[in-house]
C-alpha cells in the first residue's frame, strides 16, 4: 500500500493511525537490528501522534494529508526534545529546544514521527559507513551499502520501517542511496524547502528532499514540506509548489538532453559501469516511446564538478563545524585551558572523515591558497551555470545516471577517499547550481541491484521532473 492509499483510508476511518503504527513498529522490532536504519526510534511519541491523528478522524476534523503515515527524518533535523546527534560523538545526546520547520510541516500534515535515522557523521559520506555509531546496511542486500549520506533514511523506507522518509543532499545524499536502495528520492531547487532547522554542512548546497517507494508518494512529500519559510533567509518567496496534480501528464513534446559526459561515452567522467549506461538508454527509449524527443547533449563543465564540489563544500563545512568548541551544547572534554579543551572536544568529538574535511577546507580557504582553490571552484560553479543555462534553452530537462554503480561491498571504499568521493560524481552538478534532480529506480545491473536514473531540470522545474519520473515508472513497472 502506498503512503497516499494509506492516508486515504485513515482520514476516512477505514483504518486506526494506532493500528498502522503498529505494524510498522512491529517490522522494526523484528528487522532492525541487522540493518541499522535508526539512531533513536520514537516509540512514545509516535503512539501519542497516532492516537492524535485517530482522535481528530472520529470528531470529524481532518487531520492532514499525510494522516497516519510513519515517517522517518534524517538525524541532522532538530526535533525539539529529541536527540540530534549528526551521527557524531560531539552531539551524542543534544536535544534541540525547537523543531525544523520541515519536521512542524510534516506533523501539521498528520503524519507520525517514527524515528531519527542513520547518516554518514555530519552527513560526510556517500555510504553511511562514517557514522560515530555503526554502518547501515541495504535492506536488498544486507552485506552492501545502502548510499549516503542519508543511507538510514533510505534503508527506513526500503526495509518497511517508514512510508516516508526525509534526507538532505549536499552533493547527492539523497538521490544516490535512492538509486541503491531502489526507491525514489528528490532534490529540490535550493531555496524551495527550509533549511530552518537542518544542521549545516555546505550552507549553499544543503536541501532536504524526499524518500519514498514511489514517485506519487514522493510529490505528495515535496509538496507538504516545500514553500516559503521566513526563518530562512534563502527560502524563495511566495512560493506554494504543486506537483501531484499535474504528475500523469506524461512527457508527450518534452525536449530531454542525455548528459553526455555524464553517460559513459566519449569524454565522459570515469568509473561509470557500462550495465549502469545501459539502463540510462533504456530509460531513454522509454522516455522516446512516451513521446518526448531525446538526443544526447554536452555539457562540458560537468567533468570538473567533483573537483570543485570537493573544495566548496569542505571550505563551508569548516566554517560551520567551527561551532562545535565543547561551549555552547555537545561533547565538552575538560583541559587546563580554554583553547586545549577545544582542541580536545574537537579530536574527540569528531570523526576521521569529518576531521579530513575540516582540514580540506581550511586549507583552501587559508591565505596563499584561497585564490589557487578556492577562487578557482567558485570560477568553476560560474562556469557551470552558465552552461546548464545554455543547454535549457534547448532542453527542458536531461538524463544522466544517478550514481556510476550499483550498491557497493561493505568496507570496499572506506579506506580510499577518493574511490568513495567518486561516487558523487553524477549528483554533484545539481547541488552546485541549486536546480532540482530526481533519482528513480530503472531496473536492475548484472548483479541484480538496482539501478537509478536521474532526471535533471532548471530551478523550480519540480513538476516537470516529476512528470518524467511517473513516466519512467510507467515504464519500468511494464518491463518486469
Amino acid at each position: 500500500m502506498t503512503a497516499l492509499e494509506l492516508a486515504a483510508e485513515v482520514r476516512s476511518g477505514q483504518r486506526r493511525a494506532v493500528d498502522v503504527l503498529e505494524e510498522y513498529l512491529t517490522r522494526i522490532d523484528t528487522h532492525e537490528a541487522s540493518i541499522h536504519a535508526f539512531n533513536e526510534v520514537t516509540t512514545d511519541l509516535a503512539r501519542q501522534q497516532a492516537q492524535a491523528v485517530d482522535d481528530d478522524v472520529q470528531a470529524g476534523r481532518d487531520p492532514g494529508p499525510l494522516a497516519g503515515v510513519p515517517v522517518a527524518f534524517k538525524d541532522n533535523m532538530c526535533t525539539r526534545g529529541i536527540p540530534t546527534t549528526c551521527s557524531s560523538r560531539i552531539l551524542e545526546n543534544w536535544r534541540p529546544p525547537y523543531d525544523a520547520t520541515v519536521v512542524q510541516k510534516v506533523r501539521a500534515a498528520g503524519a507520525i514521527t517514527i524515528g531519527k535515522t542513520n547518516l554518514d557523521e555530519f552527513a560526510m559520506g556517500s555510504s553511511t559507513e562514517n557514522s560515530a555509531f555503526g554502518p547501515t546496511r541495504n535492506p536488498l542486500d544486507l552485506s552492501r551499502v545502502p548510499g549516503g549520506s542519508s543511507g538510514g533514511s533510505a534503508a527506513a523506507v526500503a526495509a518497511g520501517f517508514a512510508a516516508l522518509a526525509l534526507g538532505s543532499d549536499t552533493g547527492g545524499s539523497i538521490r544516490q542511496p535512492a538509486a541503491f536502495c531502489g526507491l525514489v528520492g528528490m532534490k529540490p531547487t535550493y531555496g524551495a524547502v527550509s533549511r530552518y532547522g537542518l544542521v549545516a554542512f555546505g550552507s549553499s548546497l544543503d536541501q532536504i528532499g524526499p524518500f519514498a517507494a514511489n514517485v506519487a508518494d514522493a510529490a505528495a512529500l515535496y509538496e507538504v514540506i516545500g514553500g516559503h519559510d521566513p526563518l530562512d533567509s534563502t527560502s524563495i518567496p511566495d512560493l506554494a509548489p504543486t506537483v501531484l496534480d499535474s504528475i500523469d501528464r506524461g512527457v508527450e513534446g518534452l525536449r530531454i538532453g542525455i548528459v553526455r559526459e555524464l553517460s559513459g561515452g566519449a569524454g565522459s567522467v570515469e568509473g561509470i559501469r557500462s550495465d549502469v549506461v545501459d539502463r540510462v538508454q533504456a530509460a531513454a527509449v522509454a522516455l522516446e516511446a512516451a513521446g518526448a524527443t531525446v538526443e544526447e547533449v554536452s555539457v562540458p563543465s560537468t567533468t570538473l564538478g567533483l573537483s570543485a564540489y570537493y573544495l566548496v563544500a569542505p571550505a563551508e563545512a569548516s566554517s560551520n563545524l567551527s561551532r562545535y568548541d565543547g561551549v555552547r551544547y555537545g561533547l565538552r572534554v575538560d583541559a587546563a585551558t580554554t583553547g586545549e579543551m577545544n582542541a580536545a572536544t574537537r579530536t574527540e568529538g569528531f570523526g576521521t572523515e569529518v576531521k579530513r574535511r575540516i582540514m580540506l577546507g581550511t586549507y583552501a580557504l587559508s591565505a596563499g591558497y584561497y585564490d589557487a582553490f578556492y577562487g578557482k571552484s567558485l570560477k568553476v560553479r560560474t562556469l557551470m551555470l552558465q552552461e546548464f543555462a545554455a543547454v535549457y534553452q534547448r532542453f527542458d530537462l536531461l538524463l544522466t545516471p544517478t550514481a556510476p554503480t550499483t550498491a557497493f561491498p561493505l568496507g570496499e571504499r572506506t579506506a580510499d577517499p577518493m574511490t568513495m568521493y567518486v561516487n558523487d560524481v553524477c549528483t554533484i552538478p545539481s547541488n552546485l547550481i541549486g536546480h532540482p534532480a530526481i533519482s528513480v529506480p530503472f531496473g536492475v545491473g548484472h548483479d541484480g541491484l538496482p539501478v537509478g536514473v536521474q532526471v535533471l531540470g532548471p530551478a523550480l522545474s519540480e513538476a516537470l521532473i516529476f512528470r518524467a519520473a511517473a513516466t519512467l515508472e510507467a515504464a519500468a513497472e511494464m518491463d518486469r
